[in-house]
């Protein structure tokens, strides 16, 4: 058995859909958007169990968010942050879940059901929305413009739909044509209109960040009450990119120190320095001034200088860090909540 309990915080409606069952005695997952406060937990256990398939809700806590959301004894964990998890291993998700840091979207399958699904041989996978997540794009300029264009109803605020040129930048940069604008450059465009939002265009330079989201998921979203967030996005198309090393300690040990230093985007974080030529640390790719945003699976957001170090050296011959560079480290943040987090979801 392998216990796990995820902290998070914060209550918001469920994802619910319905309970119907298909007449094979299958009902429908059920999705819960979890939102953290660093003092709380979600209240609930991930259990791997032996004779049991899945991974397993259990100990849900009294009182506790998973309990006022929904979730229930037993139910089978199907997706974590749209990503399907039933044929991973348990360690894995795990850490996917710790990964999500202060926001987790959970989709869960009552145990009969999926029982029932297992033993009637139904692919779990196709049971689930083919991708409900939004999608954060980066456009460069180039001399014909970002290769978008706005439509807005007259008279109405924060409702933009983006007609995309094919092969401008906007397409090679992921933005899918028809789609919704969400967020500009990390900010709601809610309480935009038509005018403030060709403003806020003109003002960003020859880059902007957009958050869009399909009319699919836009709609799986707003029929539940649910605001789509940069944190739950797919960022597989954003430039900067976080990098996971793996350092296996050499007689000279790992070659790096670790020092602790404001971030240029505010807070406090732990940064890699004087990497030695030759040594694992370099050999794996480190380079003077990445941040380290995990330590062997887990995030460090939250720990300070001694905590990072006691992690780093859990395992005594090896280590896997995931870290990002200066200029991706400032990126994730100007995009809002989840920060340098997002890739690794």
């Amino acid at each position: 058995k392998f216990e796990f309990n995820p902290k998070v915080g914060i209550d918001n409606p469920a994802l619910t859909l319905t309970e119907d069952t298909d007449g094979e005695g299958v009902g429908e997952p059920r999705f819960y958007l979890l939102t953290k406060e660093s003092s709380k937990t979600f209240g609930f256990c991930l259990h791997e169990e032996l004779g049991c398939q899945g991974h397993i809700i259990r100990q849900i806590e009294l009182g506790g968010v998973a309990q006022r959301r929904g979730l229930q004894d037993g139910d089978r964990l199907l997706q974590v942050n749209g990503h399907f998890v039933d044929h991973m291993d348990h360690l894995r998700v795990v850490q996917k879940i710790k990964a999500s840091g202060n926001q987790v979207l959970l989709a869960v399958l009552d145990g009969d059901s999926y029982e029932a699904a297992k033993s009637l041989g139904r692919d779990l996978s196709q049971m689930l929305p083919e991708d409900i997540r939004p999608r954060l794009c980066h456009v460069t300029r180039d001399k014909s413009g970002f290769g978008f264009s706005v439509s807005c109803p007259e008279g109405t605020k924060g409702t933009f739909q983006l007609s995309v040129l094919q092969d401008g930048p906007a397409d090679r940069a992921g933005v899918p044509p028809g789609c919704w604008l969400l967020e500009l450059n990390g900010d709601s465009v809610k309480s935009y209109s038509h005018t403030q939002l060709t403003r806020k265009l003109k003002q960003s330079g020859n880059k902007v960040t957009l958050l869009v989201a399909s009319s699919a998921v836009e709609e799986f979203y707003r029929l539940r009450g649910l605001r789509v967030m940069a944190a739950l996005a797919d960022t597989s198309r954003l430039p900067f990119k976080v990098r996971e090393l793996h350092l296996v300690k050499g007689p000279a040990g790992y070659g790096f120190l670790l020092k602790e230093d404001d971030c240029s985007s505010g807070g406090v974080g732990q940064f890699l320095w004087d990497v030695d030529v030759g040594l694992p640390a370099e050999q794996a790719g480190m380079r003077e001034g990445d941040r380290v945003l995990a330590v062997n699976g887990e995030s460090i957001e939250g720990l300070d200088h001694e905590q990072t170090v006691h992690r780093i050296r859990a395992r005594e011959d090896q280590v896997t860090l995931l870290v990002i560079d200066p200029a991706g480290d400032e990126f994730y943040h100007s995009v809002g909540p989840g920060g340098t987090l997002l890739l690794w979801l």
